[in-house]
């Protein structure tokens, strides 16, 4: 089966109206019933026209659509309909993944509205990543936070967004690092440290698995600096005699993906990539060729935060 999503105007007001009436008119009735079932194919032609949204082909058919809506820097994704016949098929996944590389950069967050009387709807938003962010019966309202996307050409640059990340985080705060090897995970780590105004020298910590960095001061946090690489689970960090609770601890987890985020109910996940080429012996930046650096803040403690560890210059 072939599934395709593009991004539609007016001019496709007929079919995306013929899904949404499809797919809301086949869920549970609600009181009052949903707002979807009264849209006419001009309301639908004048939203596309403002925002445009996305329509999902499976085979050629149109099988699953959403609109935009900006409010402020929040994109929220309305009337978002799978038709009945083609539900499991992994249409929805595709129109959020479609969605949030449309507006990655574009906006600060994507929100949906659901209704509190479908529970495996919020359920399916919340293994999305979306987290609850206001409750006004019979609305629940989820917001997923879009990665801020950075240009990095030097070690120091790094560095510098690793210092202007640490200005936002507090104790119990899990950052996880994703990265080939010699991409700048321990460069990035190094600055994050530095702003911590923490204990040693950062480095790799390839052979010790786990390192541990006291603060200097009262009032900042310490660092625990995780290599995941060649644990087995998380789980194994608990054989690890740490001398600190992680709740007391900035932790940062490389090679953590799929396997540190049961650590904290929130997390940065930070993404870099980098072009082909030589890479180092170790896990500092190599070279200076340009890396592109994902930050993505996953859990309540990030849903309705503002973009600061991002935005501009450390603070001094």
């Amino acid at each position: 089966m072939s599934l395709t999503v593009r991004r539609v105007g007016a001019e496709s007001a007929a079919v995306v109206l013929a899904i949404i009436q499809d797919a809301f008119g086949n869920r549970p009735a609600l009181n009052p019933p949903a707002d979807a079932l009264s849209d006419t194919e001009a309301a639908i032609a004048t939203r596309l026209a403002l925002n445009g949204g996305l329509l999902a082909k499976l085979d050629g058919d149109p099988v699953g659509t959403l609109l935009f809506d900006p409010v402020g820097d929040t994109m929220y994704l309305r009337r978002v309909g799978i038709l009945s016949k083609a539900q499991g098929h992994g249409i929805a996944g595709a129109l959020i993944e479609s969605a949030v590389e449309a507006w990655t950069g574009r906006a600060t967050r994507l929100s949906v509205v659901a209704r509190e009387e479908l529970p495996k709807t919020i359920g399916f938003w919340a293994r999305r990543g979306f987290t609850q962010t206001d409750r006004r019966s019979p609305y629940v309202e989820l917001a997923l936070r879009l990665p801020k996307v950075h240009q990095v050409a030097t070690p120091e640059e790094m560095r510098e967004l690793g210092s202007r990340v640490a200005d936002d985080l507090e104790p119990g705060d899990l950052l996880v690092l994703t990265g080939d090897l010699g991409a700048g995970k321990t460069t990035f780590t190094q600055g994050l440290g530095a702003r911590l105004e923490v204990e040693g020298r950062v480095t790799s910590p390839t052979f010790v698995i786990a390192r541990e960095h006291a603060p200097r001061s009262a009032h900042r946090p310490g660092l625990v600096h995780v290599d995941a690489y060649r644990l087995g689970s998380i789980g194994e960090l608990d054989d690890l005699d740490l001398d600190t609770s992680l709740e007391d601890v900035v932790t940062v987890v490389e090679w953590g993906e799929g396997v540190a985020e049961s650590l904290a109910p929130s997390r940065l996940e930070i993404r870099i990539r980098h072009s082909e080429g030589e890479v180092a012996a170790d896990e500092t930046m190599d070279g200076v060729e340009p890396r592109v650096v994902e930050i993505q803040g996953i859990g309540p403690r990030w849903a309705t935060h503002p973009n600061r560890p991002t935005d501009g210059p450390a603070r001094r």
